[in-house]
């Protein structure tokens, strides 16, 4: 009889352990994914498509290739392998990673029986044999395990693998995140040294035209007006100069953060070369989807929330323990290990909570709220995803034909400048002239330079938005 009530109540927890399942991913909440970029290189056609998001599985461990040597920058190699290895960001999320893992071993070794020695001895009375106290020693074996009868427990280690992929995604992206911060931080400090020189090399011509005008100026030839409107110009670039001497600096020692080291002993040598600008293939909205470890992360992270939800209302389902214990006991200590005073037993306990002050009803509502709230990132992690692709995409286009149009107006103001010093040499044209042609040639080139600055970190903000690393399509 004992026997088949236990089957029963068996047979009743595993269909109970079926109602467990934790819901499905509302699928009418993931952004429809475009089956294109808006802007493309060098064109885009805009269509949007049906196909959603979540059917794509996560790419995210694709390797990603050492995307910064298209740069063709030896120093650039070489800061970001060091940012690589000392960088604080990256040890933190490796120490993470390795605390997501430790915690989905804690969590599998609750799947597993456990097995425990034990030692100990007893004194007190003993009911039907008098007053006197008596004492037993006891040594022995325990063992215990949880049959997971309403999947709470495999639940529980899916969720805690999840969340060590998510982990190992995150640590993806921040390796991606420092590379990209390094290449940017090390480009901008590319273009302050070719924008300090040009400004020096203006004062330099700043200085030649001073020179000459302070000859005329002694001969009688011009007027102190034309003297100190030279003066004053070589006086305002050179401050120039010097703001963008503290400008750099202050690039070299962001960089100084980057790659974990002092910045009081971080130097990069002035250089102003650079190799052309690579072309990076867009590809497919869905492909750099799946490949970002960050949405990679966050997928992860909606797939653990909803493995909660699951353990949450396992809670209310029968649990099954087994135990076993063996050992020896007797009152004298020198006869605990005799044959005699063996002693074993075997129990199955089935427990099944009936009323707990609404415990586990809050338990089963937080774990859908949890849900919830991994979805709304999830969703925000997809569209900011696009977006940063678009004003990449966008940014590089609009920028090669902004470079095209400035490279124009450089060429017609280095022009203009050539003919005013000339005529100027000449007495045919007033010293403002000459002034207001070489501000403009000066104005011109800084703003080519900082479009094509814009290209360089657009190009590497590409890189980023894309997931890292790129493959050409044949």
């Amino acid at each position: 009889m004992k026997t088949k009530l236990m089957m029963t109540a068996l047979l009743a927890a595993l269909v109970l352990a079926g109602c467990a399942t934790p819901p499905p991913i509302d699928q009418s909440r993931v952004p429809v994914t475009p089956t294109a970029f808006k802007a493309q290189v060098p064109q885009a056609t805009a269509t949007v498509g049906e196909a959603r998001w979540a059917v794509a599985p996560p790419a995210d461990a694709e390797p990603r290739g050492d995307w910064w040597l298209a740069f063709g920058d030896a120093t650039l190699n070489d800061l970001i392998r060091r940012s690589l290895v000392n960088n604080n960001d990256l040890q933190g999320a490796a120490a993470r990673l390795a605390q997501a893992r430790a915690l989905l071993r804690s969590t599998n070794a609750d799947r597993l029986p456990q097995v425990g020695a034990s030692a100990g001895a007893t004194r007190g009375t003993v009911a039907g044999q008098g007053p006197a106290a008596t004492t037993v020693y006891n040594a022995g074996l325990g063992a215990s395990w949880e049959v997971d009868l309403s999947g709470r427990l495999s639940e529980a280690t899916r969720a805690a693998s999840l969340d060590a992929q998510s982990r190992e995604a995150l640590l993806q992206s921040t390796r991606l995140m420092v590379q990209a911060d390094v290449a940017q931080t090390y480009l901008a400090l590319r273009f302050a040294d070719q924008e300090r020189r040009l400004v020096r090399d203006t004062v330099a011509a700043y200085r030649e035209t001073l020179a000459l005008t302070q000859r005329r100026y002694q001969a009688g030839d011009v007027a102190e007006l034309d003297l100190a409107r030279v003066q004053t110009e070589v006086a305002s670039t050179e401050a120039e100069a010097i703001s963008l001497d503290r400008r750099r600096a202050e690039l070299e020692n962001a960089l100084s953060v980057l790659l974990g080291e002092p910045a009081s002993g971080f130097k990069v040598a002035e250089d102003t070369a650079l190799a052309p600008l690579p072309s990076i293939p867009s590809g497919l909205p869905s492909t750099v989807l799946a490949r970002r470890p960050d949405v990679a992360a966050s997928q992860r992270s909606l797939l653990a929330a909803q493995s909660r939800v699951g353990v949450a209302q396992a809670a209310w389902f029968p649990s099954l323990t087994l135990t076993a214990n063996g050992g020896y006991a007797s009152p004298e200590l020198s006869d605990v290990f005799r044959w005699s005073a063996r002693a074993w037993s075997v129990d199955a306990l089935l427990s099944l909570p009936i009323f707990d002050g609404g415990r586990r009803k809050a338990g089963v509502e937080s774990a859908k709220a949890g849900l919830d709230l991994a979805m709304a990132s999830y969703r925000q992690q997809l569209l900011q995803a696009l977006r940063e692709v678009e004003d990449s995409l966008v940014g590089l286009q609009t920028l090669s034909a902004q470079a095209e149009v400035q490279g124009q107006a450089v060429q017609s103001s280095t022009r203009a400048t050539a003919l005013s010093d000339s005529r100027y040499r000449n007495g045919l044209v007033s010293q403002l002239d000459l002034l207001d042609a070489r501000r403009s040639e000066l104005r011109n080139r800084r703003a080519a330079l900082q479009v094509q600055a814009a290209q360089y970190q657009a190009t590497v903000g590409l890189v980023r938005a894309l997931g890292g690393g790129w493959t050409t399509p044949a």
